[in-house]
């Protein structure tokens, strides 16, 4: 058995491993980023959001309430008892604590993210989004993995070390993170309780045959020691600061894993990368309490995610390292249009993600998707954000790392996105681009239309998508010269009703309907 199969099976089967909350299996090849060992002391916080979020009760858009009432009456927050952002944005009224941090400057909102040719299933959707890959790419590295292991291709021959003692990511909980996922093995270490790590039994050493069942026993007899050497670091740290936040709400399970994050950085560890998780966002039924949009189950879990990242946010700033923390949240998809007849919604495409910290670009970065008055029963929110390029950014303006080593580890055609302004960002050469003027003619259309836009002397992308969340032709894909031009799409063969363009700049872009055969 190759060893990188061995240790995403121990990874797997984790309980034979496992002692007082700390996991074997864990450590493996490390990459961690040159840039932050390298003095910097920047953390990552990632939020797994689990189930598939309803972005369209999460952050409403005012500007399309008159079609969303026509197709999800049953479920849709009164427009009244929205927390408004903006004039044509309102968060759901359980998520005080995000619209605290958003008028402290302390949250961005990316609209409509997801990825081209959307897998609506919850297992693969999330490796596609833990791996950072396409739709069609089987990648069993995560994102984070991939970009440790350009920076330590060593590791863990020699960890932990002088220079980098503590471990490099961690997971609060029992399993680990396929964020983390690198190509020998699993970068994060998962914990329960910090407190309570306790050491691993090592068994005598004795004669290893040279077999492969022989190599394997002796990784992992160094994989314990190492682990044994992270758990005195974690305690350490642990032992090192107090919370020091009265928000923390009682009884929230991400507040409590949240709380364990802000010790730990506040006690010294060095530790770059931090994964939580809160399930529970597959609301196919029950979403809201019947003749009560703003009660049930999506409405405390919305709570529970404010709440927690409101409190967390104070207490960073009050440990005095507000500067050093970003998180952000991801789900593997959002949820349809149309809601159901359980008081639910079922698998759809793109949803907002949230970025927060003292260094966010606070706003709410694209447009509201774009309603029809025509939603067919699979119908999603098209896609305007690439994720992946949500990922690159904070990757390029957080962990200074290159565009070039973005693209090579994500996508090549990663755009730009400025989610994180101040704090001493990278890439300060960057800003948002204009608005897109874009439009389409006919539309509704029979059988043609023409797309027609204007554009600098650049490169671009426009691309056409059904509401399912596929990508069913790419209509141009190349540099420009400036001025208008106009793109005819033909859509002979295709199903009647919904579709979607979307034109990529390399620092903006705008995703439009048009309906065929209205």
């Amino acid at each position: 058995m190759k060893r990188r199969n061995f240790l995403q099976k121990s990874t797997a089967l984790s309980l034979p491993l496992m002692l007082s909350g700390f996991k074997l299996g864990a450590i493996s090849k490390s990459s961690l980023l040159s840039n932050l060992n390298n003095g910097s002391d920047k953390v990552l916080v990632i939020i797994q959001l689990g189930g598939g979020n309803d972005g369209l009760n999460t952050v409403l858009p005012l500007d399309q309430y008159s079609n969303l009432a026509s197709v999800r009456s049953n479920i849709l927050i009164p427009e009244a008892q929205a927390i408004p952002l903006t004039d044509t944005a309102a968060l759901h009224p359980a998520m005080t604590g995000f619209k605290n941090l958003y008028e402290n400057a302390q949250l961005s909102i990316i609209q409509s993210v997801g990825y081209p040719n959307q897998n609506r299933s919850h297992f693969r959707s999330t490796d596609i989004w833990t791996s950072g890959s396409a739709a069609d790419v089987n990648e069993t590295s995560g994102w984070i993995g991939r970009y440790f292991d350009l920076e330590h291709p060593e590791y863990p021959e020699g960890f932990p070390n002088e220079t980098c003692p503590d471990p490099i990511a961690l997971t609060i909980g029992s399993i680990v993170s396929e964020t983390c996922q690198g190509n020998a093995g699993n970068f994060s270490l998962a914990i329960t309780n910090p407190d309570s790590v306790g050491a691993l039994v090592v068994s005598e050493e004795g004669d290893v045959p040279n077999t492969p069942y022989g190599r394997e026993l002796t990784f992992i007899r160094d994989a314990v020691v190492q682990t044994n050497a992270y758990a005195s670091t974690i305690m350490e740290a642990s032992d090192g600061a107090n919370n020091l936040s009265t928000l923390y709400p009682e009884d929230n399970p991400l507040a409590e894993q949240l709380k364990i994050v802000a010790r730990l950085i506040a006690g010294g560890l060095q530790t770059k990368v931090y994964v939580v998780n809160l399930g529970g966002f597959d609301t196919h039924a029950g979403q809201v309490q019947e003749g009560a949009p703003t009660t049930g189950m999506h409405a405390r879990l919305l709570e529970t995610l404010s709440g927690a990242v409101e409190a967390f946010q104070n207490d960073l700033q009050l440990l005095n390292i507000a500067e050093r923390v970003v998180g952000m949240t991801f789900s593997e998809f959002g949820r349809r249009i149309r809601s159901n007849f359980s008081l639910g919604t079922d698998h759809g495409t793109a949803a907002p993600m949230f970025v927060f910290g003292a260094c966010v670009n606070s706003k709410i970065i694209g447009d509201n998707p774009e309603i029809s008055i025509n939603v067919d029963v699979q119908d999603g929110v098209p896609m305007q954000y690439d994720f992946r390029s949500v990922y690159g950014s904070i990757l390029m303006d957080w962990f200074e790392v290159s565009e070039g080593t973005v693209k090579s580890l994500l996508d090549e055609n990663f755009q730009y996105i400025p989610i994180i302004e101040g704090c001493s960002t990278s890439t300060k050469d960057l800003r948002e681009g204009q608005d897109i003027d874009i439009y389409n003619f006919p539309n509704p259309f029979q059988r043609t239309t023409t797309i027609r836009f204007t554009c600098r002397a650049e490169w671009l992308r426009v691309s056409i998508f059904d509401m399912f969340g596929n990508e069913i032709k790419v209509l141009a894909n190349g540099k420009f010269q400036a001025g208008t031009h106009q793109l005819n799409f033909d859509a002979s063969g295709l199903s009647k009703g919904n579709y979607a363009y979307r034109i990529q700049f390399k620092d903006r872009q705008k995703t439009k309907l048009m309906l065929y055969g209205g």
